[in-house]
């Protein structure tokens, strides 16, 4: 087992360097336009921040998750076929941990971390109050 994660954590660090470098930068930035819209929509509707509500808010948890992966599924799709053509250019081999770890990493982290500070910003810009929600 720490020879797995030994491995994992040396083949993640040799793709910034490696061949198909681009996609560390223009998945995450195609991740963040996506999550840009998703959170100006939010913020004209009058939703409160995503990550936020997906974390305490169980009632809404299902739509939101449905929401957000149908918004960055194509670009977690891209993320993992790039990642399976980088292993097998690279190592010769597709280590599918690898490829999910990368993929999350490139598409739904910069997705999550967008979006809610996105609706904030804009309504803090318009003045517009956060709904308070009821316990």
């Amino acid at each position: 087992m720490k020879d797995m994660l030994v491995r994992v954590w040396e083949n993640l660090g040799h793709r910034v360097g490696g061949p198909m470098t681009f996609r560390i930068i223009l998945q995450p930035m195609m991740a963040a336009l996506l999550a840009v819209i998703a959170g100006l929509k939010d913020a004209r509707q009058g939703r409160p921040a995503y990550f936020w509500t997906l974390l305490t808010d169980p009632d809404q948890r299902p739509q939101l998750l449905r929401e957000g992966g149908m918004s960055v599924a194509r670009v977690f799709v891209v993320a993992i076929i790039m990642d399976v053509i980088y292993q097998r250019m690279v190592q010769r081999w597709v280590y599918p941990l690898e490829t999910l770890i990368v993929a999350t990493l490139l598409a739904v982290v910069p997705y999550i971390l967008v979006r809610g500070p996105i609706n904030r910003l804009v309504r803090r810009w318009r003045r517009q109050p956060v709904p308070n929600r009821e316990p």
